[in-house]
C-alpha cells in the first residue's frame, strides 16, 4: 500500500513548491466550502496526500520538523501562507493541526511513546486532524476532568473549536480534579458517542473552519491520552503570532491571485479610452500597489520567522517586536488587497458565482480575533523605551 509518507517530497522547499502549485485546486474547493458552509475536507485530504503533514511531525517519527519548540517555524509559517493563499479556512484548519502537534510532541507533554507513535502515524498516513479545544467564552463553567480507574472522565462545553468539521482528535484544555489538581489536556476522539458536535458555526468569514461548539458528556479517556498542561515559552508565543500572520498574508496573496485572474478576463478597462484592462493604467497601478504591499509584508513575515527560529532566550523582546511588526504589516496588506477587489474589478465581479467577497470576509473575520491597534502600542513602547511587557501578559490562554 502506498502511503502519503512514502510518496511525499523529502525536503521542505520541494514540498512548499508542491503546495504552491495546487493553490487553484485549494481555491476551487474553498469557494464551494464557503458557499455551502461546509468543511473543506477535499482540501485537507489533498494536503495529506501531498505529505504536508511531514512539516508538522518530528523527524524522529518520520517528519521533517526537528522536534524543538522553535525548530521549523520558518517552514511552518511559509506553508500556512501558501495554503491560505488557496483558501483561508483550509489554512487555519491545517495550522491548528500543526500547533496542537507541537504541543503534544513537546517533551513536557509526557505522553507515552506508544501514543506519540500512533499520533505520528495517523498524521502522516491517515490524514488525522487535530483541534485545539480551549475557548470557554459564552458557556457556563469550566471543562473538568476527574480521575477514575484507568483514565479520566471529561465533562463540559467548549465554545470555539476550529478544524472540528472533519472529526479527528481534540486536545481539550481542562481543570484536573483529584489529588493533584491543575491545568490539564485530554486527547478526545471527536467520533466518540459521548461527544456532541453542535454544528452552530455560521460566521461571516472563515466559514470552512467549522469552529463549532462541542460538549463533552462525561467522556472516558484512558491513561496515556491525557497530560499535565505546561506554560509555553515567550519565544513560542511570538512564533504563534507569526503563524497567525502567515494566515493573513496568505489570504491577501489569494485575493491578489483572484483579482489578477478576473482582470485578465475583463473585456474593457475602467477608463473608457482603454480597450482592455491590460492597457488601463488605473487598473495596472492598483494591481502593482497591492503586489508591492503584499511583497513587503511577506518579506517582513518570513524574515521574522527565520529570526525567531534562531532566537536566543535572552533576546525575546527584540524578536517579539519583529513578530508584532510582521503581524501589523500582514493584516494591513491583506485587508487592503481583499477590500480593493471590487473597486478594481467592477460591479460584475460582485456576482455570487465568483464569491470574491470571501477574501475580505475571511481576512476581516480572522483579523478581528487579535486587533492590530494593541500590537502598534507595544511596538511604539519598544521604540520609545526599549522594553516590552512579558508576552505572557499579552496573550490570553
Amino acid at each position: 500500500m502506498t502511503t502519503a509518507e512514502s510518496t511525499a517530497p523529502h525536503d521542505i522547499p520541494t514540498l512548499l513548491s508542491a503546495i504552491h502549485a495546487r493553490r487553484q485546486d485549494l481555491a476551487d474547493t474553498g469557494l464551494r466550502s464557503d458557499r455551502d458552509n461546509t468543511d473543506p475536507s477535499d482540501n485537507l485530504a489533498l494536503l495529506s496526500e501531498m505529505g504536508a503533514a511531514r512539516i508538522l511531525v518530528p523527524a524522529a517519527y518520520g517528519g521533517l520538523w526537528d522536534g524543538t519548540a522553535l525548530g521549523g517555524i520558518g517552514a511552518f509559517t511559509r506553508a500556512i501562507a501558501e495554503i491560505s493563499a488557496g483558501d483561508g479556512p483550509t489554512g487555519q484548519n491545517w495550522a491548528t493541526t500543526g500547533l496542537v502537534s507541537r504541543e503534544i510532541f513537546d517533551e513536557s507533554s509526557a505522553l507515552p511513546e506508544e501514543t506519540r507513535k500512533e499520533l505520528a502515524d495517523r498524521l502522516l498516513n491517515k490524514g488525522l486532524r487535530l483541534v485545539a479545544s480551549n475557548a470557554e467564552t459564552g458557556v457556563n463553567g469550566k471543562v473538568t476532568a476527574r480521575p477514575v480507574d484507568g483514565g479520566v472522565i471529561l465533562s463540559g462545553t467548549k465554545s470555539f473549536n476550529t478544524n472540528s468539521g472533519g472529526l479527528g482528535i481534540a486536545n481539550v484544555g481542562c481543570v484536573l480534579h483529584g489529588e493533584q489538581p491543575g491545568p490539564h489536556h485530554v486527547l478526545v476522539e471527536l467520533g466518540h458517542p459521548d461527544v456532541e458536535l453542535h454544528g452552530d458555526w455560521d460566521n461571516m468569514g472563515q466559514r470552512g473552519t467549522r469552529s463549532q461548539t462541542i460538549t463533552y458528556h462525561d467522556v472516558f479517556v484512558p491513561d496515556g491520552w491525557h497530560y499535565a498542561a505546561h506554560t509555553p515559552s515567550p519565544a513560542f508565543l511570538g512564533a504563534v503570532m507569526l503563524l497567525h500572520s502567515g494566515l493573513m498574508q496568505g489570504i491577501g496573496d489569494g485575493a491578489l491571485d483572484a483579482l489578477i485572474q478576473y482582470v485578465r478576463t475583463m473585456k474593457r478597462g475602467a477608463l473608457p479610452q482603454y480597450a482592455t484592462a491590460a492597457e488601463d493604467p488605473l487598473i495596472l497601478r492598483r494591481v502593482g500597489d497591492l503586489s508591492s504591499r503584499l511583497a513587503a509584508s511577506r518579506a517582513l513575515l518570513f524574515a521574522a520567522a527565520d529570526r525567531i527560529e534562531a532566537a536566543a532566550d535572552d533576546n525575546v523582546a527584540v524578536t517579539s517586536v519583529e513578530c508584532f511588526r510582521a503581524k501589523v504589516a500582514c493584516v494591513e496588506a491583506s485587508l487592503e488587497a481583499a477590500g480593493s477587489m471590487h473597486e478594481v474589478t467592477g460591479a460584475r465581479s460582485t456576482s455570487n458565482a465568483y464569491r470574491l467577497d470571501r477574501f475580505w470576509r475571511n481576512a476581516r473575520t480572522f483579523a478581528s480575533h487579535d486587533p492590530i491597534d494593541a500590537k502598534n502600542v507595544y511596538v511604539g513602547m519598544f521604540e520609545v523605551t526599549g522594553e516590552m511587557p512579558p508576552l505572557s501578559t499579552i496573550f490570553r490562554f
